[in-house]
């Protein structure tokens, strides 16, 4: 059995556990990443990239018949065989050359195989040919594992080899009728963006649709998905699967209704992909998520970190927020706070600390790609009045803004921002309308940096711009 021996060792090759290598090595260690697949991760071939790379053709064709003298202009629909060959491009079309080229030229040695820690500090890893190759670390092993793809037990649905996330953003044709169990982020941008490729989308919504973000998104997104054919069933629910011999699918839903598919999406949530990894030599459960403290080290029920403090968990794993950039973030931090420790520096674990993830829990920016585009950060209303606040809520309507005529033809969005009263600071804006992705990063800014409400006055938003629904915000609040 070979042996080598580096710094840091993070099993998973994504954007988490590239970013995090990345910092440990510009930070004078040496480090190693453990990859089973594609070196890049969901992200780059299964999620971020290739469905914005699905949604954005849509989104443009949108924005061009709304806007007169571009719509004359506009003469035909998606040339959908072009959509798919642009989202392969985006997704590398599912090679890792480019990945694995970054990783030599940052420094950062990779093991491709099956990762498993065996001992303290050591990952063993089995390559595709069997071999087993020994990898151990002098400071830190890091699991970046990322998470799968959530199926529920109902009855025939394993059997019948539903898409997941994953099938759909790589399928090859579109399917005549979809139905997709699920209401949350990937239903509805896979709903988004298979009706606008031609599909018949039908959307089991048991629990609403983006039943999480603030009440009006949800219903927004819902009424724009019906006008464009999508038929949302809120309250609906698979009570049987069956996958027939012509390829085509059968639910049966628990009312007794029955639907007849092409093809179904399974999107209801995600499951950490921790099932082999060893984690039973170091006290913990195999297959669940891995609690972490503020610098991303594991820690078992007891607060405690795991082993003395070697072993840490970023990204998806740690359950904290399933997001990229988040996990990017968390990957940063906690790739620093590793060189700190190495090294003997001082650790900044403080809140808003260089070695503390506090975003995760107070500014959490997301995006969701549907038509009309969801853009939100913080707190929601009912999440900050959980969490004790004492707050305001202030709501505009985008189109009174005068960028927002400017910007399309009929355009119809909604802003809200959630004030804490008592410190006079932004917990939570949500933002939907056409293209407010764009707008986000200011509303994170307010919120991350609790920058006071009489501060925010003296930030001024460009005329005629959609963000001037920052000054008629605060115009509302009263200051």
């Amino acid at each position: 059995m070979d042996t080598a021996g580096y710094d840091v060792v993070v099993i998973g090759a994504g954007p988490v556990g590239e970013n995090l290598a990345d910092r440990a090595v510009q930070g004078g260690l040496s480090a190693a990443v453990v990859e089973r697949e594609l070196v890049g991760g969901e992200c780059s071939y299964w999620a971020c990239m290739p469905t914005k790379a699905l949604l954005r053709s849509g989104a443009a064709l949108r924005a061009a018949r709304q806007v007169p003298g571009a719509r004359e202009a506009v003469t035909g629909g998606l040339d959908v065989a072009a959509v798919l060959r642009r989202r392969d491009s985006f997704a590398s079309d599912w090679q890792d050359g480019g990945q694995v080229s970054w990783l030599a030229s940052a420094g950062i040695a990779l093991y491709r195989g099956h990762g498993r820690i065996t001992a303290e500090r050591v990952v063993e890893v089995t390559g595709a040919d069997g071999v087993v190759t020994r990898v151990t670390a002098r400071h830190a092993v890091v699991v970046a594992t990322g998470s799968g793809a959530l199926v529920p037990d109902i009855e025939g649905l394993r059997e019948a080899a539903p898409w997941t996330s994953r099938e759909i953003v790589a399928a090859k044709e579109v399917p005549g009728r979809l139905v997709i169990i699920g209401g949350g982020v990937v239903a509805s941008e896979m709903a988004t963006a298979f009706s606008r490729l031609g599909s018949s989308v039908t959307m089991l919504a048991r629990d609403g649709v983006l039943h999480l973000a603030e009440p009006f998104a949800g219903e927004r997104v819902a009424e724009s998905l019906r006008d464009k054919g999508v038929a949302v069933r809120v309250g609906a629910e698979a009570g049987s699967v069956k996958r027939n011999e012509d390829g085509t699918v059968s639910l049966t839903l628990t009312t007794g209704e029955h639907l007849d598919a092409d093809e179904l999406l399974v999107a209801i949530g995600r499951t950490p992909n921790t099932g082999d990894l060893g984690l039973e030599t170091v006290g913990l459960t195999p297959g669940a998520w891995l609690a972490v403290d503020g610098t991303m080290r594991v820690v078992g029920a007891d607060g405690v970190p795991v082993g003395g403090g070697w072993l840490y968990a970023a990204g998806d794993v740690n359950r904290r927020v399933l997001l990229t950039h988040q996990g990017k973030y968390q990957a940063r931090a906690a790739g620093d706070v590793i060189v700190a420790r190495a090294t003997g520096a001082a650790v900044d674990d403080r809140d808003w600390g260089r070695h503390a993830a506090t975003a995760d829990e107070r500014a959490v920016p997301q995006v969701v790609f549907t038509e009309p585009e969801v853009a939100s950060v913080g707190l929601t209303a009912a999440g900050a009045e959980a969490a004790g606040l004492r707050i305001r809520v202030v709501d505009y309507d985008l189109a009174a803004t005068a960028g927002s005529a400017l910007h399309a033809e009929g355009y119809q969005g909604h802003a809200r921002m959630v004030v804490d009263e008592d410190r006079q600071v932004i917990v939570g804006v949500t933002l939907v309308g056409p293209d407010v992705a764009e707008m986000l990063h200011a509303a994170t800014i307010a919120v991350a940096g609790e920058v006071p409400l009489d501060r925010l006055w003296h930030a001024v938003p460009a005329f005629p711009t959609v963000s001037e629904v920052w000054l008629r915000l605060l115009e509302t609040y009263g200051r």
